[in-house]
């Protein structure tokens, strides 16, 4: 599954320890990927799950042997996580209104989404030496269909939202081939994220409100559309930094969050 576009569901979160700080590297590299290192980390996967779990109760395991104990049992995990991810998704193309009627469109397009080409995987998460965290709920491939990332799926409903996503991407590429990477225009990116972000359902007022704690008076939903938009596209390679990945957005703003195709208004 190619990963040009997986980025637009990724969501990073900052790891806490002060071990992990270094300086920003030089423009045009990347932070390294940090490795497990029992001694620094106080997780050992060579023991039991349950004794590193007891020493995370306890203190004895930084926030960075915190993510890699995640990860292993992710990895422990991966055919339970992946099996009901696979009836989630069952589920979604039986009997969610959205996913039926994207399905749809993308059909009239002469596009095709099923359990062939819209698949479960378990996605590792990275963490780089800046003490950033990586990881993605889904993506999108010209070639090769949906991933979703079957150990990050919370809920029936968060890989209902998640699909949904995706498949606004699918119909997308197939009315205007987008160009995913921005090699010539990152706007193509920032509106298609724009739209993703605001007919999936994934920035609606409960999922804002009770499952990721944000809460406004005001333009909550635009606000959230925005959020995620940006982030996106600042993890397209060809983007420089945030200050251009907000450019980018407030550029295409207007035009792209007025646009419902291909349904009648916002639907969720």
């Amino acid at each position: 599954m190619a990963s040009q576009s997986s980025a637009s569901t990724a969501a990073a979160t900052p790891a806490s320890d002060p071990a992990t700080q270094t300086t920003t590297p030089p423009p045009g590299s990347f932070p390294k990927i940090l490795k497990n290192d029992p001694a620094r980390t106080g997780f050992d996967p060579k023991t039991s799950w349950w004794v590193n779990y007891f020493k995370i109760l306890t203190g004895s395991v930084t926030p960075e042997g915190q993510f890699h104990y995640r990860e292993s049992r992710y990895r422990a995990n991966e055919e339970k996580d992946c099996k009901r991810c696979d009836e989630f998704r069952d589920w979604a193309f039986n009997h969610s209104p959205t996913v039926i009627f994207l399905r749809d469109k993308i059909g009239q397009l002469n596009g095709k989404l099923d359990e062939t080409n819209v698949v479960c995987r378990r996605c590792p998460a990275r963490l780089t030496e800046d003490g950033e965290v990586h990881r993605q709920a889904g993506g999108f491939s010209p070639e090769h269909g949906i991933l979703i990332c079957a150990n990050e799926v919370r809920d029936r409903k968060h890989l209902e939202d998640t699909l949904s996503h995706e498949m606004v991407h699918a119909w997308d590429h197939l009315r205007y081939k987008v160009d995913w990477l921005g090699e010539k225009d990152l706007k193509h990116a920032a509106c298609a994220e724009i739209r993703a972000s605001m007919l999936s359902g994934e920035c609606r007022w409960s999922r804002e409100t009770f499952t990721r704690g944000n809460f406004t008076l005001t333009e909550q939903f635009q606000d959230c559309v925005r959020k995620r938009a940006v982030q996106s596209v600042l993890a397209r390679p060809r983007c420089k930094d945030d200050v251009e990945a907000v450019k980018v957005v407030n550029q295409v703003w207007d035009s792209c969050f007025s646009d419902t195709r291909p349904f009648d208004e916002v639907y969720r």
